[in-house]
């Protein structure tokens, strides 16, 4: 099998394909790099550009028309950053996909896995949810997923596409290969937070205290990336059962552990892997916050046959791990990027990895 992967250099969309290539699934990627990596598409078929670029698109599919499925994870996904530049956020996440699945949809392309994001729900009292819980997104990035997914719910019944909407918790981790990993030097994600605090001194800030959660700090299900690069495995194999060739449709997985765990619950998680404490500050909620949600489903068992493996404890452990490598695996490709961009109009060379990279 050959798919597509949309944003395929970036830390979710990198892993996914890595999980694809070691189950013999062949990636092939599409990234504009303005946040993905090219050291994570080193040896990897890869096209660098935008995906409302509907030549560059019809161009990988005539050049690869065995492709079979298209995962889309190509997004702006800063909860702060969408409240301050709403703009930005509608036309990259929303308009720009439009424009995707306009071309995909000509290229026959008719089945379609969207890296959604559980930010879309409305919790419940006790903060689970499932894929019936009522959605009521506050924030423009969240507002984004949930206009995304009417988008191809809408599409899904008007033409020939099939679509598996996977909201996504909150990742974890990295691959446990350290082939990938969170590519962003300074992450605005609350373990990203953590794992600066402890190379800076700073403290780390604990974001709101007053939330109605068992210890007042925001409640969050925590899901292994590698776990969750899995589930979209199992999604591809199994996504003429979950969704019959031939008749379109529409279906919500939510991916992730079950588990609802605190801030201050992570940071107790953290600093037992970490071996230490560090200084932490009680701060005011930031812009587009919420409490939290867990997923209290079994759709994902059931459709997909997927349940996470690894612990909270393993992401955190890799996340850490995958910190202390990320400088020396990080830098070199961008001069080789720009050597090949002079090479072709596109598609990109294979990138010959150095020895710190292999």
């Amino acid at each position: 099998m050959k798919v597509l992967i949309a944003g395929g250099a970036g830390f979710i969309g990198s892993t996914i394909a890595s999980a694809c290539l070691d189950a013999g699934v062949t990636p092939v990627i599409l990234d504009d790099l303005s946040t993905g990596r090219a050291e994570f598409v080193r040896d990897r078929i890869f096209y660098r550009g935008d995906i409302a670029d509907r030549q560059l698109v019809d161009r990988i599919f005539a050049e690869h028309p065995d492709i079979e499925a298209t995962v889309h994870c190509a997004a702006l996904i800063v909860v702060p950053d969408s409240v301050a530049h709403p703009l930005r956020y509608y036309r990259e996440n929303v308009g720009k996909t439009v424009e995707f699945l306009d071309a995909l949809v000509a290229n026959g392309c008719d089945r379609f896995l969207f890296s959604s994001s559980a930010a879309i729900y409305q919790p419940g009292d006790d903060f689970a949810v499932d894929e019936t819980s009522p959605v009521a997104a506050n924030s423009p990035y969240a507002h984004s997923k949930a206009m995304v997914e009417q988008v191809l719910q809408d599409s899904a019944r008007a033409y020939a596409l099939r679509v598996v909407s996977l909201r996504y918790f909150n990742p974890v981790g990295a691959d446990p290969r350290m082939r990938t990993g969170l590519q962003l030097a300074r992450p605005s994600h609350v373990l990203g937070k953590m794992i600066e605090a402890t190379r800076t001194g700073e403290p780390f800030q604990v974001t709101g205290t007053d939330w109605p959660t068992r210890d007042g700090s925001g409640i969050r299900d925590y899901v292994h990336v590698w776990d969750l690069a899995e589930a979209h495995v199992e999604a591809l194999r199994r996504f003429d059962t979950v969704l019959a060739p031939g008749r379109a449709g529409y279906e919500v997985v939510n991916l992730g552990t079950g588990n609802g765990t605190t801030v201050r619950e992570l940071l107790t998680a953290f600093t037992n892997v970490l071996g230490r404490p560090i200084e932490t500050r009680l701060s005011p909620r930031r812009p587009g916050d919420s409490a939290g949600t867990y997923t209290r489903s079994e759709r994902a068992r059931e459709l997909l046959g997927w349940q996470p493996r690894l612990s909270l404890e393993d992401g955190i452990r890799h996340s850490l791990q995958w910190a202390e490598l990320r400088d020396s695996r990080l830098g070199a490709a961008d001069q080789e990027l720009s050597a090949a961009d002079s090479a072709a109009d596109g598609h990109r060379p294979a990138l010959t990895p150095s020895p710190r990279s292999a």
